[in-house]
């Protein structure tokens, strides 16, 4: 939420688009602040959720639908269109561009567009240093060390520039790249892992200061690209 509001030019009356919305913990909290809320996603289960969790809600829309292809909806029609779960989980070259160039149809010229990923040296070191490396690096990096996009993954990750590159060509203008949960994931791995309420309060702030910074983007499991419709 913090870099919703941060980079996002929202007034009232903006309209925002989550696809990938789950169950609804973003579009919900967005559509009780007051925004016009469009909440899409693949799964009939979690749609019907998001129903149930919205009910009385009247400015939120769920809709089932498709990150690749979202034909129910109109060009130039959202202030800000978040794309935050479906890049994990998309592994042919081809339906990844197709996902970036709905979100870039259907949002209005000047408005913000935001897009979740993985990163691939986070997600490896969280997940695969308790004992699992060497199928976690088998899973995610070639003999060469490039890295792997295939369907059998649960998720895929990205280098970061890796996935900036995606949007050569597109007409989208760059805003910033920026971690979200830094390295606190790979920590959380630890058994000796603990953290006082105070500090972890800390922690956020001082993260949030250095978020952008480009050496520390990797550590991060869970990135953001940001980027305006020209």
């Amino acid at each position: 939420m913090h870099y919703i509001h941060r980079f996002a030019d929202l007034d009232k009356k903006s309209k925002i688009l989550e696809v990938g919305a789950a169950t609804g913990r973003y579009s919900i909290a967005l559509a009780k602040e007051g925004f016009d809320v469009t909440a899409v996603d693949l799964v009939e289960k979690n749609i019907e959720i998001l129903k149930k969790n919205s009910e009385g809600i009247k400015n939120i829309h769920p809709m089932l639908g498709d990150a690749t292809k979202l034909t129910d909806l109109e060009d130039d029609s959202f202030d800000v269109t978040m794309i935050l779960g479906p890049m994990y989980h998309l592994y042919d070259r081809e339906d990844v561009d197709k996902a970036i160039d709905e979100a870039i149809r259907v949002t209005k010229p000047g408005g913000t567009i935001m897009f979740a990923f993985i990163s691939v040296f986070a997600f490896a070191y969280a997940n695969h240093l308790d004992g699992n490396w060497k199928n976690g690096e088998k899973e995610n990096f070639t003999e060469d060390y490039k890295v792997r996009h295939f369907k059998e993954q649960m998720f895929t990750g990205y280098d970061v520039t890796e996935f900036e590159d995606l949007f050569t060509g597109k007409k989208t203008e760059y805003i910033t790249t920026t971690g979200v949960d830094g390295f606190i994931l790979a920590m959380e791995k630890s058994s000796e892992f603990e953290m006082s309420d105070e500090d972890f309060e800390s922690l956020k702030k001082w993260y949030l200061a250095f978020s952008e910074k480009r050496e520390l983007l990797g550590s991060s499991t869970h990135l953001l690209y940001i980027c305006r419709k020209k």
